[in-house]
């Protein structure tokens, strides 16, 4: 005969956090980034968190007929180098300024935003560095973050990484909308100043440093005030605030937001048919810091305009009598610009000539896709 024993050992509890996830921390860091989250409040949103969604009214944000604007992005591999050096403080201002700046080219007043955090196991600390960094986007951008989602996952990423989306969505009245149709030959190039690489070519920048063992925390090269790191993890500039007052007085006709793609791939992309931009690459001085890429990595001219910002951020077509106008204005919101072209008849497509060379693309992109 088999006698079965019963055994008094009970089997284990298990919790939500025994998988790695924890509830109470989440809570903690909804209740920490509140006072961050208020301080973006704008009309048309109490910018309060908490419920299922957020809520936006376009006419208390003295819309009349507006279109609905969205742009979503993300910050590419310029996290990976904000992990591993420690400066979570400003990639949430690159998050928000990747989004927002594609929605101003639109003519779009950018209105409000959400973020999406995901990490293998939340740090409070870390995660509070990096809402303060969206907020702090959000109020330069003038929209207000009305929401999120903190996604704990782990075994999806390695211990201390974590990863960025964001998702902004803007207003235009009907028929103001900036969609290149008004651009011809005649009309001028301005360039508008970048703060660095932006939020573009960081597998390449991430590459060059490992491959010439540039030490990150030591002066730049180029600029002995400064850490390479702190040059390398400056922020995207916003350019909501300079520009918003020029579209809405109707002195601009159409917006390139460069990103990757650079120059060469972003500028055609506003063109009707018949429009070809010419770039003059000698307009501007090349910054420090892309002068440094390029000489560290042999990086050819055409690859440079084809990657990098190349020292403009944000290009503006503008009717050749409104020029002296714009220029006044962007020099009074404290923008540095450069007429850096013209527009000539032509195939669809963008050339950059200088004394290193002349370099051409044909439009890849219709005016309303956005990469």
């Amino acid at each position: 005969m088999h006698i079965m024993a019963i055994s008094d050992k009970r089997p284990a509890n298990y919790t939500y956090e025994d998988a790695g996830v924890s509830i109470d921390a989440g809570n903690r860091l909804v209740k920490a980034i509140g006072p961050l989250v208020k301080a973006t409040r704008r009309p048309g949103a109490d910018a309060e968190i908490g419920g299922f969604g957020g809520f936006f009214d376009p006419r208390a944000a003295g819309y009349h007929d507006p279109l609905l604007v969205a742009a979503n992005d993300g910050v590419g591999t310029k996290l990976k180098l904000a992990i591993d050096s420690g400066r979570h403080d400003t990639v949430g201002i690159d998050l928000v300024a990747m989004c927002a700046n594609d929605l101003i080219v639109q003519g779009a007043e950018p209105l409000f935003f959400l973020d999406y955090f995901a990490t293998g196991k939340l740090d409070n600390g870390v995660a509070e560095r990096v809402i303060a960094g969206i907020a702090e986007g959000c109020k330069q951008a003038g929209c207000a973050l009305i929401g999120g989602e903190t996604a704990e996952m782990p075994g999806m990423y390695s211990a201390g990484d974590y990863d960025l989306a964001g998702f902004c969505v803007g207003a235009v009245e009907r028929g103001e909308q900036l969609t290149g149709e008004k651009v011809a030959p005649g009309h001028v190039l301005i360039g508008l100043a970048s703060s660095g690489v932006h939020s573009n070519g960081y597998s390449l920048v991430r590459r060059l440093a490992a491959d010439k063992g540039w030490k990150l925390d030591r002066p730049a090269l180029f600029d002995a005030d400064r850490l390479l790191i702190d040059v390398l993890i400056e922020p995207t500039k916003i350019y909501v605030s300079s520009l918003l007052p020029l579209i809405r007085d109707g002195l601009v006709d159409a917006l390139a937001h460069i990103t990757g793609g650079g120059l060469l791939e972003n500028i055609p992309r506003i063109l009707p048919q018949g429009a070809h931009a010419v770039v003059d690459a000698d307009s501007w001085e090349q910054p420090r810091l892309m002068a440094f890429l390029q000489a560290q990595g042999n990086i050819e001219p055409g690859e440079m305009a084809r990657t990098f910002n190349c020292g403009m951020g944000m290009v503006l077509a503008v009717g050749p009598d409104k020029v002296e106008a714009v220029l006044e204005r962007l020099g009074a919101a404290g923008e540095t610009a450069f007429m850096i072209g013209a527009i000539e008849a032509g195939e669809r497509g963008c050339t950059v000539r200088g004394t290193q060379g002349t370099w051409s693309a044909k439009a890849e992109w219709s005016a309303t896709h956005n990469a």
